[in-house]
């Protein structure tokens, strides 16, 4: 592919400029307050079942709140059985649903061997079963990936990045692809307390090698990524502050080429919305 010029043959899903991502589904309750504050996408990680179960309820209360998942892991999810949740949930709420689909951590995947084929055989699962580009997301962080999304979905979900990665993402793939980066935020201006949140959310990924040699690509170090990982490391990807300070280092992934920024909460349930309802006035989300 040549850099800076896109493959990508798929409209844009429209998932509103900020979305919550959460680890497990959030209640249909929860998606109500959600979608008044104005963010536009629920983002489901932890590599939900293949039946995504969750999903309609969720839709079934809300109006125009879109759902993905991020993400669906291809190794513990079947592409078929993946291919009929998403039609089942099209048919009843057409236009509404995102699949994210990526390959997890070769750390924690015993048949991980050729990732990048394993996806590939596995969008060419989701193709036979008539699952369009258009509604499908790919997780990506390096090159080769970022330039699949590319090619073969609507775009990217890089999780854990920084708004440096999402101009470098944006520049490889060019303007009509999705970018929809994750960044998590801990709502406090004790920079203390927010980094002992952040280095408690973070310090599993920093055994992961595909994270590791993405944030190395970025300019960290071995030392900055030593765990429990340095301030400087931290304070990059784990956004803290006052709620003009947060939406503002969200909004650095929106200037860098962003289409959607998925914010992750960090901090534990009891802070979710509340969070959120105080970013929604600096985001612009509200009203």
């Amino acid at each position: 592919m040549t850099e800076g010029v896109s493959l990508g043959v798929s409209l844009k899903p429209a998932l509103g400029r900020f979305g919550v991502w959460t680890g497990t589904p959030v209640t249909p309750d929860q998606a109500v307050e959600i979608e008044k504050l104005g963010y536009g996408t629920v983002w489901v990680g932890a590599s939900p079942a293949a039946d995504l179960s969750f999903v309609e309820p969720i839709l079934d209360r809300t109006e125009k709140l879109q759902v993905a998942t991020g993400i669906v892991n291809i190794w513990t999810a079947e592409a078929a059985e993946v291919a009929k949740s998403y039609h089942r949930i099209e048919k009843a709420f057409a236009g509404r649903f995102v699949l994210g689909v990526g390959v997890g951590h070769p750390e924690h995947t015993e048949q991980y061997a050729s990732p990048y084929k394993a996806l590939n055989d596995y969008l060419d699962a989701l193709d036979a079963a008539k699952v369009p580009t258009s509604r499908r997301v790919i997780a990506a962080l390096g090159p080769k990936v970022l330039q699949l999304a590319a090619q073969r979905a609507a775009g990217a979900h890089p999780y854990l990045t920084t708004p440096v990665h999402t101009g470098q993402a944006r520049e490889l793939v060019g303007p009509t692809v999705l970018l929809a980066p994750e960044h998590k935020v801990v709502l406090t201006d004790d920079s203390e307390k927010a980094r002992e949140v952040g280095r408690a959310a973070v310090d599993f990924y920093l055994g992961l090698s595909n994270y590791v040699n993405n944030w190395k690509r970025l300019g960290f170090t071995d030392e900055d990524l030593e765990p429990p990982g340095t301030d400087r490391f931290i304070d990059a990807v784990v956004a803290h502050g006052t709620p003009d300070q947060i939406a503002a280092r969200l909004t650095e992934h929106l200037q860098a080429g962003a289409d959607h920024v998925a914010i992750q909460v960090l901090g534990g349930s009891d802070e979710l919305l509340s969070t959120l309802e105080e970013l929604a006035g600096p985001l612009g989300t509200a009203g």
